[in-house]
């Protein structure tokens, strides 16, 4: 584990007058992480989003008409949990606003323990998912994506908000050179797209197996996993800490 995670820093580590720092990849492995979470939440979870909240708000408005497979209470649950974490992780951004480091390294820190409630959770149901489970990773993941995103916005890196798309795919479409655009950054969209994907191609693959622990496990890895890199990148006080201007 210390040498993959030497290894890490050495491959995150950023130039000196990098802006952003090792921000970037850091960000798209939170967007993995988001794939791999939403492949659990509407796979396993009975057709809710605890990342999306777009969806939420369209598959409430479905389940209240009586669409089939859709539960008006599990995306209530969804939103107020992810309203809930978005909450705190504003309260984060405002006592770390001047450290993007220290931001960054709490919010996935907290992640990890929330995420960590979801896998003993589900181990303990050996992996069966009860309506008490169900609700359980709905709320303490609903409360994990909330923090990231907020976190993320005030991290105020371009073009990677790591729960949504939507801006991301619009972006590399309007701005492009057919568009009359100057087509900034179109690298970091596609591949934002492009981990989102394969996080929810891995996720699916493992959800539909019956592997929900081991989904949830590697969401904790990867949380913990950033939360020990970014502290060690960030314990210099390097220039890209500071938010930018």
């Amino acid at each position: 584990m210390r040498r993959l995670l030497n290894d890490m820093v050495r491959t995150l580590a950023p130039p000196r007058q990098d802006r952003h720092g090792p921000l970037p990849p850091l960000m798209l492995t939170l967007t993995l992480v988001t794939g791999l979470v939403d492949a659990v939440s509407y796979l396993a979870l009975g057709h809710v989003f605890v990342a999306n909240m777009t969806g939420n708000v369209v598959f409430l408005g479905f389940a209240l008409v009586g669409a089939a497979d859709l539960s008006a209470v599990a995306s209530v649950v969804a939103l107020a949990a992810f309203l809930t974490g978005a909450l705190a992780g504003g309260r984060l951004a405002d006592r770390f606003a001047p450290h993007r480091g220290k931001l960054l390294k709490a919010a996935t820190a907290v992640q990890t323990v929330l995420v960590a409630v979801t896998v003993a959770a589900t181990a303990a149901a050996d992996g069966q998912v009860t309506t008490v489970v169900r609700y359980t990773l709905i709320v303490f993941l609903g409360l994990a994506m909330g923090l990231q995103n907020a976190a993320a916005r005030r991290l105020g890196v371009p073009d990677l908000t790591t729960t949504v798309l939507t801006l991301t795919l619009t972006g590399l479409a309007a701005d492009s050179g057919r568009a009359g655009g100057e087509g900034p950054r179109p690298g970091r969209r596609i591949l934002s797209v492009l981990i989102m994907f394969l996080g929810a191609y891995a996720g699916a693959q493992l959800v539909l197996h019956d592997h929900l622990v081991l989904t949830l496990a590697l969401i904790l890895l990867l949380l913990a996993l950033t939360t020990m890199v970014t502290h060690r990148l960030s314990a210099a006080e390097p220039a890209w800490i500071r938010s930018p201007s």
